[in-house]
């Protein structure tokens, strides 16, 4: 089955390998960025000036992954899942570029990275389970079960939590699939 594509719009060039492990965790994001990110956490519920501002953060900061984490919050919590879906899939693509793996994540392979868990490759993981996720709220199931079965090849000790979404797929089209959605969408992201 063919994964879902990623936009490349990002190119080795454009990346400072280096630096992004420590970005991931906020170091090296421009003060001025992280004031537009907290300006729109302040009012996130004006949708249109929040997210405006963090447009203008990740314009100040295209390459830090602060920016393209502060977007898909801000989507996700708004409920708007397929722009957080967009913005999962340009994490991915970052996270993809800095570890030297495959642009198309259904052809990545297991990688001692993966499984030792530093910030680069936790981001990649992370960033495949929300998509994962995104895509089973989005209705594309077989997409979502492709991409839970692909983490649990890459992190087979389930240390990003990628069984609940497994969990969730066992429980497609059961009559009795009386579960607290809200807990497990908690837990995705966390």
């Amino acid at each position: 089955m063919s994964g879902t594509q990623v936009n490349h719009e990002l190119s080795g060039d454009d990346l400072d390998f280096g630096g992004l492990d420590a970005a991931v965790l906020g170091a090296g994001l421009p003060a001025q960025a992280e004031f537009l990110i907290a300006q729109a956490g302040m009012i996130r519920h004006q949708v249109a000036e929040a997210q405006a501002l963090l447009e203008g953060a990740h314009q100040l900061a295209p390459q830090h992954p602060a920016t393209l984490i502060a977007l898909y919050r801000f989507h996700f919590y708004g409920n708007r899942l397929a722009e957080a879906r967009a913005i999962a899939l340009r994490a991915l693509d970052m996270a993809s570029a800095a570890l030297g793996v495959a642009r198309e994540w259904s052809t990545v392979q297991p990688d001692p990275r993966f499984t030792a868990l530093e910030a680069l490759p936790r981001f990649y993981l992370f960033s495949l389970k929300g998509l994962a996720y995104l895509s089973l709220r989005l209705g594309e199931i077989e997409a979502g079960r492709a991409m839970v079965a692909k983490l649990a090849e890459l992190d087979p000790r389930n240390k990003v939590g990628h069984e609940v979404l497994a969990g969730v797929i066992a429980r497609i089209g059961r009559e009795d699939a009386d579960y607290e959605d809200e807990d497990e969408r908690s837990e995705v992201i966390a």
